[in-house]
């Protein structure tokens, strides 16, 4: 039986998925999900990171995989909390994020895909400038309620981010290799 997907994204962020699944879709690429707990390198790089993780998935569902490591940096923190990003949302959240920053307020949401396949190992990055608001607004997930983007709103807010933000532009990048480099082995 044939599958009814192009590739799997492993995660055990199933919102993450959701979003990859819907920008991937309006791209032409169909994608499974492969829930599981990654093994996370501790590394200042999310490249690193990333390329890791996709080793890792591909390890264990012997498939052509996608994993998304994303970061938010902040420029008055020295771009804290960058890829300790996840750590620091389950640990002081956006709360502790608010309390933090300071008059200046601009960031940067950055994201790597990074596809595996057992002999090849590509990343794409991509990264999205704004500000962290000075409340939360939405209720997005991740620290989508306090990131605005260019449309002035927070991404928990934006109608736009899944054709504006970092994982899109990523997820676009991937894409276009990909639909590619199909199309050359067909």
């Amino acid at each position: 039986m044939p599958l009814s997907y192009d590739l799997v994204f492993a995660s055990s962020n199933r919102h993450k998925y959701s979003e990859a699944r819907q920008i991937l879709g309006s791209l032409g690429i169909k994608l499974g999900f492969f829930r599981c707990r990654l093994e996370e390198l501790q590394s200042d790089s999310l490249a690193k990171i990333a390329a890791g993780k996709a080793k890792d998935a591909f390890s264990r569902c012997k498939r052509p995989v996608i994993v998304e490591d994303a970061g938010l940096f902040i420029d008055s923190l020295g771009g804290f909390p960058g890829p300790y990003s996840s750590y620091v949302q389950d640990t002081i959240g956006n709360r502790g994020i608010l309390k933090l920053v300071g008059s200046k307020r601009s960031a940067r949401f950055v994201s790597v895909v990074t596809y595996c396949d057992g002999r090849l190992l590509k990343s794409f990055d991509a990264s999205v400038s704004g500000h962290i608001s000075r409340r939360q607004s939405g209720s997005g997930w991740g620290y989508d309620p306090i990131f605005v983007g260019s449309d002035s709103e927070t991404f928990a807010r934006s109608r736009l981010k899944n054709e504006s933000s970092h994982r899109y532009r990523a997820l676009k990048k991937f894409s276009s290799w990909y639909l590619r480099t199909q199309k050359s082995t067909c």
